[in-house]
């Protein structure tokens, strides 16, 4: 064997090794890197993996009408009237109405969007908050009157569902005592569709002025050593049981 080859068989014996250092660095950072993915996939706490989340929704209200009657049922006042009140309570936009044109109903359509206009104006929804567009409905659908407006919304979930077994296997999850994915789905999907103002859950709301007078006869009873509390009496002779007395 020449110097030469031996040279050459040198380093493709180097070149092996390194060839053979890089897969196993290469595998070992993929092992790492899915083991990282799985934790941050699969967080401990409920709030990270079913945040609520606020973004903008609409709501619509559907007034069907027919081709030989217009006009609002007493039911249909009812929504218009609720839909009205909502909308000055929680809106982000005008309403848009959106009238069937080019159909039987043309007419009925026309005489109930008069009547709507006239509950909104009731309702003080000002007439240039309502925008009204036409639209050619379905030969097979009913006919309606579409209102909605933008507002915002809290969310969370979906819930219900199940990527992780729950019973006895070999997963890392299951050893660690981890609690299983859905758990805290349902209370924070019935929190998001409770409050009342989707705001409150970004950041407060800012404070009221103190109540003066109230203040000032609490500090008042303070600076001469007496309770400040209130003194309140007859508040239960309301009762209609004397159970337990």
């Amino acid at each position: 064997m020449t110097a030469l080859q031996t040279q050459t068989g040198r380093r493709r014996q180097a070149a092996l090794r390194l060839l053979a250092a890089a897969a196993l660095t290469s595998l070992l950072g993929g092992c790492y890197q899915s083991s990282q993915t799985a934790r941050a996939e699969f967080p401990s706490d409920y709030r990270d993996r079913h945040p609520i989340t606020v973004r903008e929704g609409s709501k619509q209200v559907d007034i069907f009408i027919g081709q030989n009657r217009g006009g609002l049922t007493p039911s249909q006042r009812a929504d218009v009237l609720a839909f009205a009140q909502n909308w000055r309570h929680e809106a982000d936009s005008g309403i848009v109405a959106e009238v069937p044109h080019g159909g039987g109903a043309d007419r009925a359509a026309s005489d109930t969007m008069r009547e709507i206009h006239s509950i909104f104006a009731a309702s003080g929804v000002p007439r240039n908050a309502v925008f009204v567009r036409q639209y050619r409905p379905g030969a097979a659908s009913l006919t309606s009157i579409k209102l909605n407006y933008s507002k915002m919304m809290a969310e969370a979930g979906p819930c219900g569902q199940w990527p992780k077994d729950l019973g006895p296997s070999a997963d890392r999850n299951y050893f660690e005592n981890r609690p299983y994915w859905n758990f805290g789905c349902a209370t924070q999907r019935n929190l998001a569709s409770q409050v009342d103002n989707p705001a409150d859950l970004v950041q407060p709301r800012g404070e009221a002025p103190a109540w003066a007078a109230r203040r000032s006869v609490a500090m008042d009873k303070f600076r001469k050593g007496e309770d400040p509390s209130g003194t309140y009496t007859g508040y239960d002779k309301g009762k209609i049981s004397d159970l337990g007395k």
